[in-house]
């Protein structure tokens, strides 16, 4: 997940429509937020949806003013900057849903990756929607409402000149990932594989941003990036118009590697909430709204058939 940014900006509400906050990309970044070979951020996909009177009648009196949702950007296709400098893409697209079905205003705001759950725990933002990996450990403070599920890919500079095909061909080599996420732990835990097959450990290095792992890959600093099936997809296919970086598609594993699911979090102590959003968010499968907005932003081998909550095991 790309995040690079100076400053946040605070955000305004004009219920039930979805106003954004944004932060400012560093000088030599583009809309999408990397580096400036990005093409064009996707349309907005508003379908204006009308309240779901059910799911509206759960949502407690505390947020009928509106919603706070926190975003860390970029991360396409899920969260990127527009030409405008605008937030777009499928999560706050599926934000604006919600909000739709639940008769309120949601506002999104920038929040960096480490900051995301304390903005939730010190009542800056009310939730987060931002393709976060929903794991044991954070549901130890969390809930999640899933709404997505996909594995892992490898992403290699164009030409794969360390010759990777397989997860396995990552032992012993330096692999960079962004700092606080599931992969790098993944990769730390196949030290005792790598040995059983002859080889050292994946040298795992942790970069700030996921940015800063891409980089690492085109300056040969490291072999491979690893991250989430989805946005790896993504890069490949326009980073530099495709020619920058190689997607590694191993044929046992299409989807990728260790698939998670990725949901809404909110705080154990705002159940009624997390309850509303589940409700919302199968309405919106229910009536097809949701595979409207997965197609719109090539997400469609990604969806669930239901609102799952807390599914990462």
């Amino acid at each position: 997940m790309m995040r690079l940014f100076k400053e946040t900006v605070a955000a305004l509400v004009i219920a039930p429509a979805l106003v954004f906050a944004v932060a400012g990309c560093s000088a030599d970044t583009d809309a999408a937020g990397s580096s400036g070979d990005d093409p064009a951020a996707p349309e907005v996909l508003d379908l204006k949806l009308g309240t779901d009177p059910a799911v509206a009648a759960m949502l407690p009196d505390k947020y009928k003013s509106g919603i706070r949702v926190a975003i860390d950007v970029p991360n396409p296709p899920f969260e990127m900057f527009d030409s405008k400098q605008q937030i777009v893409g499928f999560d706050p697209d599926l934000a604006t849903a919600l909000g739709q079905k639940l008769g309120v205003g949601v506002t999104v705001n920038q929040v960096p990756w480490e900051s995301l759950l304390p903005s939730l725990q010190s009542g800056q933002q009310d939730i987060i929607v931002t393709g976060m990996n929903d794991t044991v450990e954070r549901q130890a403070n969390v809930d999640f409402v899933d709404y997505v599920q996909g594995g892992f890919s490898i992403l290699v500079a164009e030409g794969n000149p360390a010759g990777i095909k397989t997860i396995h061909d990552l032992c012993g080599r330096d692999v960079a990932v962004q700092k606080s996420t599931v992969q790098g732990e993944i990769l730390r835990d196949m030290a005792a594989e790598c040995r059983a097959r002859g080889s050292e450990p994946v040298v795992v290095s942790e970069l700030p941003a996921e940015e800063d792992a891409r980089t690492a890959v085109r300056a040969g600093k490291a072999v491979a990036d690893v991250f989430d099936s989805a946005q790896a997809k993504y890069v490949a296919e326009n980073a530099g118009g495709g020619k920058h970086f190689d997607l590694i598609v191993d044929p046992e594993h299409p989807n990728g590697y260790f698939p998670v699911y990725s949901g809404i979090a909110v705080l154990k102590s705002n159940p009624q909430l997390t309850a509303a959003l589940q409700a919302a968010l199968q309405s919106l499968i229910d009536d097809g709204s949701y595979t409207k907005l997965l197609d719109h932003h090539g997400l469609s081998a990604y969806g669930l058939k239901e609102a799952k909550l807390n599914a990462g095991k």
